[in-house]
């Protein structure tokens, strides 16, 4: 018999077991979007794994580059030389000593650089590390420069060629020069034969403006500003680093560079200082002097006024 009560009950239980499963589909669906959805956005935003394995070499060593970043799969390396590798991972040689930029660009979208430095190869004669002396070949009168003694030794002797006299024992030698001028440092040890080290010290009263014959001296200015400032924004290092040093520098990295920032005096070497530039975040150039002393015919030292261009909010 046609109960119409009971088929009004049925009616609204089926009716009612739809509606949970159109909610558990709905549910479905929307968990499936919202995967897709943070799936898409989030694959753009992975980090690289890549990296070398030493970055300071000598030239009978081998450069070793690696890059595990997952999902990878092209690979462009620039060694800075003008090389590359399309490996993801593999070995290179330099041929020439100098600091150099690698670049990598991964699936040509995310990139990464490193710095690397290549130094010439020191021969060994016997079973003793040649003497050796590290450190900037120029500085200025009343600020201290540090020389490193490398090699084996228990006892070293520094003159600076200033006092006509030992100076300083010890490994690692600390100086302040009172008068500008070219000196012969010497090292001795106990384990080697002497060896010798030029420092050329100016004084920034003294000196005088480096002036290329045909161009004038703004012009220098603003080349050699526009240069670093180049190196500060990201732009190729090794193009204006070699450019600056090659022209300017008689190709010395260890030119002592005097640097004010936001009414901070600081000195370093040329080399540091533009390693500075390009790691150091936003910096605004705004005047670059290089000079040299009267008798000297290679630049001794670039004066540097900069300023930090982030915005500081209070």
């Amino acid at each position: 018999m046609f109960d119409p009560i009971i088929e009004n009950e049925r009616s609204v239980r089926n009716s009612s077991q739809r509606s949970i499963f159109i909610y558990i589909f709905i549910a479905i669906l929307a968990l499936s979007v919202l995967i897709f959805f943070f799936k898409d956005v989030f694959a753009d935003r992975r980090t690289s794994d890549a990296g070398i394995l030493k970055n300071e070499l000598y030239l009978n060593e081998d450069l070793v580059f690696t890059d595990n970043t997952r999902g990878a799969n092209r690979w462009a390396w620039e060694f800075g030389d003008g090389a590359g590798s399309t490996l993801q991972s593999g070995t290179y040689h330099y041929v020439k000593a100098g600091s150099y930029i690698i670049r990598l660009t991964i699936d040509g979208e995310l990139r990464v650089q490193f710095p690397v430095t290549v130094k010439d190869t020191v021969t060994v004669k016997d079973t003793d590390t040649a003497l050796t002396i590290n450190g900037p070949t120029s500085g200025v009168v009343n600020e201290e420069v540090r020389l490193e003694a490398e090699g084996k030794g228990a006892q070293f002797q520094w003159s600076f060629g200033e006092t006509g006299r030992v100076d300083v024992n010890g490994r690692t030698a600390l100086y302040t020069f009172r008068s500008p001028g070219k000196y012969l440092v010497r090292l001795t040890s106990d384990k080697n034969h002497p060896v010798t080290h030029i420092m050329y010290i100016t004084d920034p009263s003294l000196d005088t403006v480096l002036v290329v014959p045909g161009e004038g001296e703004r012009k220098i200015i603003d080349d050699i500003r526009a240069r670093l400032q180049a190196i500060a924004d990201g732009d190729d290092f090794n193009s204006n680093y070699y450019y600056l040093t090659s022209k300017y520098l008689c190709n010395n990295e260890k030119v002592t560079v005097a640097v004010e920032q936001d009414s901070v005096r600081k000195t370093n070497d040329f080399y540091t200082y533009c390693m500075g530039l390009t790691f150091g975040g936003e910096i605004s150039v705004d005047q670059a002097q290089l000079t040299i002393s009267p008798n000297a015919s290679c630049a001794t030292l670039l004066n540097i006024k900069q300023h930090s261009a982030r915005i500081v909010n209070k």
